[in-house]
């Protein structure tokens, strides 16, 4: 006699919204959001995001934005380099040296928590209101943020590796060079990110508050004439220009370093 074979009931997978299409709502939810308050409106200088996107395309068509960020970009792209040298080499020296770290982890940690628009006076008072000054104020800003994730990144290398290397008789070269350094190149490249995301703030804020130039002078001079969506289609570009930057570093760090590099072990 043949036993009746129960089948065992199988849901049909559930379809799920990709993320992109969850973003693209977002996006246009917020966008609708916008149009709305700014035909409400909730303030006569915010105007909607139909007048500020036509403002943006005036603005690429004539030039005058490319202008701006040509300005802007000088002085950001200087100083993300100094900072990246600079807070690179302090932060792996802190990391592997006690008297380094000694010396200099209170000064980052000062300038991480100090408020920038205190320093830029000062900045501006020593090196006048040129492209050094909106330099400084970047690397003030970007520098202590890279300068502690390398620092962070050599210090947090797992014990277990230096004693292996240190077992198989490796010299103290070879420990800094193939164990050290690689264990902390994802941290490393995570302040630098970051770094260039503190430096976004650090420019703007320099050509707002040293002298309107660049990006600083396109919301400075549509402030000054009441030209509302003028001005919010920079700062929307700016913003909108950071994010893809950043975004795109965050890619790129994906693909170079594996999860347990990255610290995300126990990620899914």
């Amino acid at each position: 006699m043949k036993t009746p074979v129960v089948l065992d009931s199988v849901e049909p997978p559930r379809r799920t919204l990709a993320p992109l299409v969850w973003q693209l709502i977002s996006f246009a939810l917020f966008f609708s959001l916008w149009e709305l308050a700014g035909r409400w409106p909730i303030s006569f200088a915010f105007p909607p995001f139909s007048k500020t996107l036509m403002a943006l395309l005036r603005m690429i068509a004539d030039g005058s934005l490319a202008k701006a960020y040509l300005t802007t970009l000088q002085p950001l792209i200087i100083g993300i380099a100094l900072s990246s040298v600079v807070g690179i080499g302090f932060g792996i020296a802190m990391g592997l040296s006690r008297s380094v770290e000694w010396f200099s982890l209170p000064i980052f940690i000062v300038l991480q928590a100090a408020p920038m628009a205190a320093i830029i006076p000062l900045i501006t008072y020593m090196y006048g209101i040129g492209i050094t000054s909106k330099v400084l104020a970047v690397v003030v800003l970007a520098a202590p943020v890279i300068v502690m994730n390398a620092y962070k990144g050599i210090r947090n290398t797992h014990p277990s590796l230096i004693q292996m290397c240190r077992a198989f008789l490796g010299t103290r070269r070879q420990e800094v060079v193939k164990i050290i350094l690689p264990h902390a190149s994802a941290l490393i490249f995570a302040g630098l990110r970051l770094g260039l995301a503190m430096g976004f703030i650090g420019i703007v804020i320099a050509e707002l508050l040293i002298t309107p130039t660049g990006i600083g002078d396109l919301i400075t001079y549509s402030s000054s004439v009441a030209d509302y969506p003028e001005m919010f289609a920079a700062i929307t570009s700016i913003i909108v220009f950071a994010a893809l930057t950043i975004h795109a570093l965050e890619r790129l760090e994906r693909k170079l370093f594996p999860p347990e590099i990255r610290g995300l072990e126990n990620a899914g």
